[in-house]
């Protein structure tokens, strides 16, 4: 682990939202390697509190639904209580319902995943803003899914649409404050995504990428890292597309 004079988080206080696994979970213990007191959110109590004791120290984990703009104020409070202050926001709680082509696409479908992957990160970052300092950096989970037309995806797609649209307005609505806006979209990444996926279909879904693997969560973690820290000082309204190449060549 990096002493104190290295690490690129230290002192830092960051949010991050849907923490209990995958690439959040990931995300949160390297920011915490690197120097930051990080606070997670997730719907499970027991899933948070398996998160929280896997990152092991600096970290508090607040119960709650990022769509649901109760819980959101119960995370600001706590924050603010805890710690008076955020430096870096990572919005990434967000859903997607696979094979839902434009004709079995409902009224409750769209509204769930709109309702959390645009809704809710909408007001995870509204919010958050009495307490982001100045100087700050927020990123956002997007997904390469926004810049492709995956089939039976439409809703999804969309929704990632709007969190890339999201990311160029807010860096411009927030310049004056020298907060900087950014997205991350993930391409394949081994998750719990994966599991139980047929190995014909997972071999010919990494056929696809040109850097012939699917991705690790820790490699996300670096990529938020980087937009997180002093390193990209200079970087704001962008979408890092960490995919192998899928949606690039």
């Amino acid at each position: 682990m990096n002493n104190n004079m290295t690490r690129k988080l230290a002192g830092k206080v960051a949010v991050i939202t849907g923490a209990t696994s995958g690439l959040a979970l990931a995300t949160a213990k390297l920011f915490v390697a690197e120097g930051a007191y990080v606070f997670i959110t997730g719907r499970r109590q027991q899933q948070l509190d398996e998160a929280v004791k896997s990152i092991g120290s600096n970290v508090t984990g607040v119960q709650g639904d990022a769509g649901k703009l109760d819980d959101l104020d119960g995370l600001y409070q706590t924050v603010e209580r805890e710690k008076g202050r955020i430096d870096i926001l990572y919005a990434s709680a967000g859903l997607s319902e696979l094979h839902v082509p434009i004709g079995s696409v409902t009224e409750e479908h769209f509204d769930k995943t709109f309702g959390l992957n645009v809704r809710g990160t909408l007001f995870t970052v509204q919010k958050a803003l009495p307490l982001l300092k100045d100087g700050g950096s927020i990123i956002m989970t997007g997904s390469i899914a926004g810049l492709k037309g995956f089939e039976g995806l439409g809703v999804y797609n969309a929704s990632k649409a709007a969190v890339r649209s999201f990311a160029r307005t807010w860096a411009n609505d927030l310049k004056k404050r020298n907060i900087r806006v950014n997205v991350i979209s993930p391409g394949p990444i081994d998750t719990g995504a994966l599991v139980g996926m047929p190995k014909e279909v997972k071999d010919a879904f990494v056929s696809l990428i040109p850097m012939g693997r699917i991705g690790q969560p820790e490699e996300i973690a670096r990529a938020a890292l980087f937009l997180a820290s002093d390193d990209s000082s200079f970087v704001t309204g962008v979408e890092l597309c960490v995919d192998g190449g899928l949606a690039q060549i």
